[in-house]
């Protein structure tokens, strides 16, 4: 019988990573309400990149829970700035506000990634990459998100390095994959070595 791998993610990104590398799995929608999560972290000391672990394992173990035999694979990635988190724009203000932010400045993506069997974490990976936005000109900014159009509310910086975001950096450090929001390398060696795919 084949291994019963589960996304738990409904990202077209994330589902589209695992399809390259060869990954034979199915997708289920995690029931966790993200804000709810992070609401009861307020006031306390977890730093950005905690918060997207914490949020990947609890959407891995909600699904896990109700699939448990099955590997499942649990992600989130937080963008961080000078100790604020920044969530996925609202709307088309909401992201023009995001990128006047960012612009001229270096931030943080943290990647989490999570494995969890019979409800419980069996393994977790935080990527980090930080990125330098060049610094932006108002009109330029609203002419790029013209072009780029409802795209641009489906990422937490408002961006798609892997299309016409890749404009708007000066410079970038971390992995690719950390970036779009799976860190894959990690996430691959972990699964061999839970003999979760062939090795």
């Amino acid at each position: 019988m084949p291994t019963d791998i589960i996304l738990a993610s409904n990202s077209p990104f994330r589902k589209r990573l695992l399809e390259n590398a060869g990954l034979e799995f199915r997708t289920v929608s995690p029931e966790t309400d993200e804000r709810t999560v992070e609401t009861t972290l307020e006031g306390s000391d977890v730093t950005p990149d905690d918060v997207a672990l914490i949020l990947g394992e609890a959407k891995a173990q909600d699904v896990s829970q109700r699939n448990p035999d099955a590997w499942v694979i649990g992600s989130d990635q937080t963008l961080s700035l000078d100790g604020r988190i920044f969530h996925k724009p609202a709307d088309m203000e909401d992201a023009r506000r995001h990128l006047l932010a960012l612009s001229g400045k270096t931030h943080q993506l943290n990647s989490a990634v999570v494995i969890a069997r019979g409800g419980e974490t069996v393994w977790r990976h935080v990527g980090v990459a930080h990125l330098t936005m060049r610094k932006l000109d108002p009109g330029f900014i609203g002419r790029h998100l013209a072009e780029v159009g409802d795209k641009a509310l489906s990422s937490v910086g408002a961006y798609q390095i892997e299309g016409r975001g890749i404009q708007l950096f000066e410079k970038i450090d971390g992995d690719y994959f950390t970036i779009v929001g799976l860190p894959m390398l990690p996430l691959l060696a972990s699964l061999r070595e839970l003999g979760a795919i062939d090795g």
